[in-house]
C-alpha cells in the first residue's frame, strides 16, 4: 500500500476534482482525499511526498500506429524543411549500408518544400544500388527510385490499383510518387521484420511513451502487431493499457473466431474495425464534396461509400464489433455519417441480439461540410481527432481547402452539440507526445505562435480541462472502460502522472514543455525521475 501526498491533484472526477492525497493498493485507487485525513488513516502505509507538484490520471493516444510508430524510430527522419536536406540524409545513410539493403525513412512533406515532389530519378542518383522506400508524413503516399519500383514490378504497364495511383512521367513511366493503395505494391517487396524483432522494438518504444505521460493507447495496426502485444502481455512486459484495433481485411477472421469490441482485460482488449473511407490532406486524396482550391480537376479519392460501408457495418455490428472509420476530406465524413444512420438504424431493429449500444468511432474527422456538424451527436458517433494535426496542416488546409477551413478540426463544434470527443497523435504520423496536442487544442497555435496571438481560426479553441477530458474519460468511454479508467477516484486503476508543471495554471505556451517526472501505471512506477 502506498500514500501519494502533498500534492496538486487533479482527478478529473466531477465528484472530486481536486485533492492533495490519494491511496494505492493492489494496483488501483484505495482512497482519495487530503492529507489530513487521508495521513491518518493509512499511518502505516509506505509514503512519497510530492511536494506539491501536479498529478493528472494517466493520458491515452487514441490513434496511433504502435508498431509502425516504434518501427519509424530506426527509419531515416525525413521530415525535412528542404528536399535537398532529405536527400542528404539518404545518401549518408545508403553510403553506411551494405549494398542491396532496402533504405527506408518517414516524414517528407511536400508541401513544405518550394520544388514540391521529388523523383525516382533523383533518389536513383544518390543510392543507386539501394532500393528506397521513403513514407509520406501523412503515411498516404510514397517515394520509391527505381531499384524499389523495379523489385516490386511496377513499370509503365502496370495499372493503377483500386483505391491508389502510380505518379506517372509524361511517356507513362512511373515517376517514384506513389499514392493509397499503391503504396502496398511496393511494401509487399519490402523484407517483413521478423516478430521477434517487433516484440523488442515495441517494448523499447513503450519506454519512450511513458517519459511523455502516455499510460494507454488505441492502436491501429495489423496483426503482427497483435501478435506482438500478446506475447509483451503473455511475458508481462507490456505495461501500457492497448486497445487494438482490427484492420478491415481480416473482419472475416475477426467473425469466424468470435472475437468482440471490448473482449479482453485491462491491459490488453479488443477494439473496433478500422476501415478506409478516403486518402490525406497532403497529398490531396481525401474525398471532397467540392474540388481542391489549388486543382479544379481534383476531388480526392472515396474509398468507401455509404452503401459500402453499411454493408460492412451490418456484418461488424451483428457479431459484436464497433466500427472505426478513417474520413478526412467532408465527402467522406458525410458518406460515413450516411453510412452511420442506416447502421444506427438496423442496429434499433436488432436490438434483441445486440447486447449493448456499440462505440462507433469516425477517425480524425478533419474537415466538415457544416449540416453534417451535428450529426456526431445526434447518431452518437464518437469524434475521435488529433489537435497536433490542425498546428500542423493550418497551412495546407487553407490553401488547399479555403473557406472550408472554417469547419476543419472543428473541436469546439463537436463538444459544444454535446457527444464524445477523443484525442490522438496518429503516430508517426506526428509526434506522440499528448502535451503537444493539449496545446495545440488549447491554443491552436504552433510552438513559434503562428499563425497569431489568437490561433487559427479560434472560435474552435477548448479549455485545458475539456482538452485533458478528450485524453482521459472520454477514450476510456470509448473502449467501454470509464468504469476503470480515466480519472483518479476509489476503484479505478492507478494510472497517473506526476508533472513538472500544473496545465491548469501555465500559461498556454508553457504546455509544450510540461513532462512526466513520474509516470504510474496500474500502481507500478514504470518511469521516475523525481526525488
Amino acid at each position: 500500500m502506498l500514500v501519494i501526498h502533498n500534492a496538486n491533484i487533479h482527478t478529473l472526477d466531477s465528484t472530486q476534482p481536486v485533492a492533495t492525497a490519494l491511496v494505492v493498493d493492489r494496483g488501483c485507487i484505495l482512497a482519495i482525499g487530503n492529507d489530513d485525513e487521508i495521513l491518518p488513516a493509512f499511518s502505516n502505509a509506505e509514503k512519497i511526498n510530492v511536494n506539491k507538484h501536479p498529478i493528472i490520471p494517466g493520458l491515452t493516444d487514441s490513434h496511433i500506429h504502435l508498431q509502425a510508430y516504434a518501427l519509424s524510430l530506426q527509419k531515416i527522419d525525413a521530415e525535412t524543411q528542404s528536399q535537398k536536406e532529405c536527400l542528404q540524409r539518404v545518401a549518408k545513410h545508403a553510403s553506411e549500408s551494405p549494398q542491396g539493403e532496402w533504405i527506408l525513412g518517414h516524414g517528407w512533406n511536400h508541401n513544405v518544400w518550394p520544388e514540391g515532389y521529388g523523383s525516382a530519378k533523383q533518389l536513383d542518383e544518390i543510392a543507386p544500388n539501394h532500393p528506397v522506400y521513403l513514407t509520406h508524413k501523412s503515411l498516404h503516399c510514397a517515394w520509391a527510385n527505381s531499384t524499389a519500383l523495379q523489385l516490386a514490378q511496377i513499370d509503365r504497364t502496370t495499372p493503377d490499383p483500386p483505391g491508389g495511383r502510380i505518379g506517372r512521367l509524361e511517356n507513362g513511366d512511373p515517376n517514384g510518387i506513389l499514392f493509397e493503395s499503391a503504396m502496398d505494391l511496393v511494401e509487399r517487396a519490402i523484407p517483413i521484420p521478423g516478430l521477434d524483432s517487433v516484440v523488442r522494438t515495441i517494448q523499447s518504444a513503450q519506454s519512450l511513451l511513458w517519459k511523455m505521460g502516455l499510460t494507454g493507447v488505441h492502436d491501429f495496426d495489423g496483426s503482427q502487431c497483435f501478435s506482438a502485444l500478446q506475447i509483451l502481455h503473455q511475458s508481462n512486459r507490456l505495461k501500457l493499457h492497448v486497445v487494438k484495433g482490427i484492420p478491415s481485411e481480416n473482419l472475416h477472421q475477426a467473425i469466424e473466431l468470435g472475437l468482440r469490441s471490448g473482449f479482453g482485460d485491462d491491459t490488453l482488449s479488443i477494439g473496433s474495425l478500422k476501415l478506409f473511407s478516403d486518402g490525406a490532406l497532403g497529398p490531396h486524396t481525401a474525398a471532397m464534396l467540392q474540388p481542391y482550391e489549388d486543382d479544379p480537376t481534383n476531388s480526392g479519392i472515396l474509398m468507401l461509400d455509404a452503401e459500402e460501408l453499411f454493408e460492412l457495418g451490418m456484418q461488424a455490428s451483428s457479431n459484436g464489433l464497433s466500427m472505426a472509420v478513417h474520413a478526412i476530406g467532408d465527402r467522406a465524413n458525410h458518406e460515413v455519417l450516411n453510412a452511420f444512420s442506416q447502421l444506427r438504424a438496423y442496429e434499433r431493429s436488432h436490438q434483441s441480439t445486440l447486447q449493448y449500444q456499440l462505440r462507433h468511432r469516425i477517425e480524425h474527422v478533419q474537415v466538415l461540410h457544416p449540416d453534417d456538424l451535428n450529426r456526431f451527436s445526434q447518431l452518437e458517433i464518437i469524434a475521435s481527432m488529433q489537435p497536433i494535426h490542425a498546428t500542423s496542416d493550418m497551412t495546407m488546409a487553407d490553401k488547399f481547402w479555403g473557406k472550408r477551413s472554417t469547419y476543419a478540426y472543428a473541436w469546439r463544434a463537436q463538444l459544444d452539440e454535446g457527444y464524445h470527443l477523443i484525442f490522438g497523435s496518429d503516430a508517426p504520423v506526428e509526434n506522440p507526445n499528448p502535451f503537444l496536442g493539449l496545446h495545440a487544442a488549447v491554443t491552436r497555435q504552433r510552438a513559434d505562435g503562428s499563425p497569431s496571438n489568437q490561433g487559427w481560426y479560434p472560435n474552435q479553441r477548448i479549455t485545458i480541462d475539456e482538452a485533458l477530458h478528450a485524453y482521459t474519460t472520454r477514450p476510456a468511454f470509448a473502449a467501454h472502460k470509464e468504469n476503470r479508467l480515466g480519472m483518479l477516484a476509489p476503484g479505478y486503476l492507478a494510472d497517473l502522472l506526476v508533472l513538472n508543471e500544473d496545465p491548469f495554471s501555465c500559461p498556454p505556451e508553457a504546455l509544450l514543455d510540461i513532462h512526466p517526472i513520474g509516470t504510474m501505471i496500474s500502481g507500478e512506477w514504470v518511469f521516475r525521475e523525481m526525488e
